[in-house]
């Protein structure tokens, strides 16, 4: 202004006017941080969402069916090692599997046994005793026993046992030792029965003693009566094996009974 000085505006910073609105604008900023924090704690609580119904079938499940009755699988004729039997189903085939065996394969100075008798409708045509022997050898690990190879075979042929006809061939396992066997499968019966034995000091039994081995097998299934019957059989009384486990049986090379060496 003309002969004077010129005048400040009402919101020129360092005016009064202006100095009052920051302290205003301060002021409502301190107040709203301190209120933001208080909110959640002053809405009103939220009920939980109510459980849901748990699902009733409008059918209950149908029992499950009995499990079957334990098969009873032995050896009737003597011998100083103890017999172990395993029984499995085999998850691939649905077949059940029962494993007998008897001595250590790799105590060549004793005999050794391996049987097992599955039952169960097979699909295909059977495999070779070859095949056979060779599969059962490379399981041994699923029986706690050493998995064993087929060196070599030998000599084939057929032997009578109360179950019919019994195929049999020489094998020559490998494994923690090496011992020459005969393998054995059944053709005759409705189940499958296979397996070997050994005779000792790395021999391959007679057909004796290996016809005599099959027909002294027992088996009760109270969930299987035709292959009970089938092992109830009375074997073949022109044989040479002996009537009871308790009576002395003739001497047979291959034998489950380990005879005492003569005196010269």
């Amino acid at each position: 202004m003309p002969g004077g000085r010129a005048a400040r505006a009402p919101d020129t910073p360092g005016t009064p006017g202006s100095l009052g609105l920051r302290i205003a604008l301060a002021s409502a900023a301190i107040a709203l941080l301190w209120v933001i924090p208080r909110w959640p704690g002053e809405m009103p609580p939220v009920a939980p969402p109510a459980a849901e119904a748990r699902f009733v079938p409008s059918m209950q499940a149908s029992p499950a069916p009995p499990a079957a009755a334990v098969a009873q699988f032995g050896l009737a004729e003597p011998g100083l090692d103890p017999v172990r039997v395993t029984a499995r189903v085999d998850p691939r085939t649905g077949l059940r599997e029962d494993t007998l065996t008897r001595g250590d394969f790799a105590a060549i100075e004793a005999p050794a046994l391996r049987v097992q008798l599955t039952r169960g409708p097979q699909s295909g045509a059977p495999p070779t005793l070859f095949v056979l022997m060779a599969r059962r050898a490379a399981n041994g690990p699923a029986l706690d026993r050493p998995a064993l190879a087929v060196a070599r075979t030998g000599a084939r042929g057929q032997i009578r046992t109360k179950f019919g006809a019994v195929e049999t061939l020489d094998v020559t396992f490998a494994g923690p030792s090496q011992r020459t066997c005969t393998g054995f499968v059944t053709r005759d019966a409705a189940f499958q029965l296979d397996g070997w034995l050994c005779a000792p000091l790395a021999r391959p039994p007679e057909p004796q003693a290996l016809a005599c081995m099959l027909d002294a097998l027992s088996l009760v299934d109270l969930a299987d009566a035709g292959t009970t019957a089938a092992f109830a059989a009375a074997p073949d009384p022109s044989g040479a094996c002996p009537a009871t486990a308790g009576s002395e049986a003739p001497s047979r090379a291959g034998s489950l009974i380990r005879k005492p060496q003569n005196k010269k």
